[in-house]
């Protein structure tokens, strides 16, 4: 098992016992409860009284002012923190964020700090340095082709992810100073494979075909943007779960035609996404 804190998948965390599970009704029916506690002949099934109105409008308040402390507790992990309340999570490990890094790039780095402090040289350790040397490189993977022989290879966050002669002096020096003496350290750029997700469509009867559409353009653009990623197949039965969205009968997927799968000096980049919609039926 990994001891490394970037092997936490963050998503796949069960959610925090601090965040309550709210309910209107159950609000509402302990403030009727306490009120009828303290008056007795308090008769709370008119629904007309004043004061029923009154205690629906604090129950709603109450629900709201929960609400926000609970969100307010999400931004406490780093699982659910964003903007300044990231900073500060990352500021406990000393790390900051670069100029012009979004969220998830800034939370990946933060994930990867604690294996940065060895003075082993760990895979973590390489791509932590990596990717905090240059706020446009959204990816870096770690191999090792022979003994003490390291490759870092890096994926742009712009065009089709090769990284680009500047971006690869930045790491060599940002590395340069951390690497253990004894590795062979080798900085390149990921080879981009290419494809194209094409797919017919075929709808049931009734739903809005337009709107079944954009559903479904939408789940192809979610899978083609989390499977930008150094060593991250590209798996067909991943694309039919991501576009088979609610009111598609079936899925003809015709590009990629079979599996992609990559290794860590390998990322997929989608060249375009063809979806039609070829009739209905059952």
């Amino acid at each position: 098992m990994s001891t490394s804190t970037s092997a936490i998948d963050l998503s796949q965390l069960p959610a925090p016992t601090v965040v309550e599970a709210l309910d209107y009704a159950s609000i509402r029916a302990d403030l009727v409860a306490d009120v009828q506690e303290l008056l007795p002949t308090w008769d709370a099934t008119v629904e007309s009284d004043p004061a029923i109105k009154v205690l629906e409008v604090a129950a709603y308040r109450e629900l709201l002012i929960r609400q926000q402390f609970n969100e307010r507790a999400r931004q406490c992990l780093l699982a659910y923190a964003t903007d300044t309340n990231l900073d500060h999570l990352g500021a406990l490990l000393g790390v900051a964020r670069l100029t012009d890094e979004g969220d998830d790039a800034f939370k990946a780095r933060i994930q990867l700090a604690p294996d940065a402090f060895s003075v082993a040289g760990p895979e973590s350790a390489y791509e932590f340095h990596a990717r905090s040397a240059d706020s446009t490189i959204a990816d870096a993977k770690v191999t090792s082709p022979s003994p003490g022989v390291v490759l870092v290879s890096i994926l742009s966050a712009s065009g089709d992810g090769t990284a680009s002669d500047t971006q690869i002096a930045h790491v060599e020096a940002a590395l340069a100073g951390v690497c253990p003496l004894t590795d062979q350290v080798i900085v390149q750029s990921v080879q981009i494979i290419p494809y194209t997700l094409t797919a017919a469509l075929t709808l049931f009867d009734g739903p809005d075909g337009d709107v079944v559409l954009a559903n479904a353009l939408a789940g192809a653009q979610g899978f083609v943007a989390a499977a930008r990623k150094i060593g991250r197949d590209i798996n067909r039965a991943n694309i039919f779960a991501a576009i088979g969205v609610a009111g598609i009968s079936n899925v003809a997927l015709t590009g990629p035609d079979a599996d992609m799968p990559m290794d860590d000096t390998q990322c997929g980049y989608c060249l375009g996404i063809n979806l039609t919609v070829t009739g209905r039926g059952e």
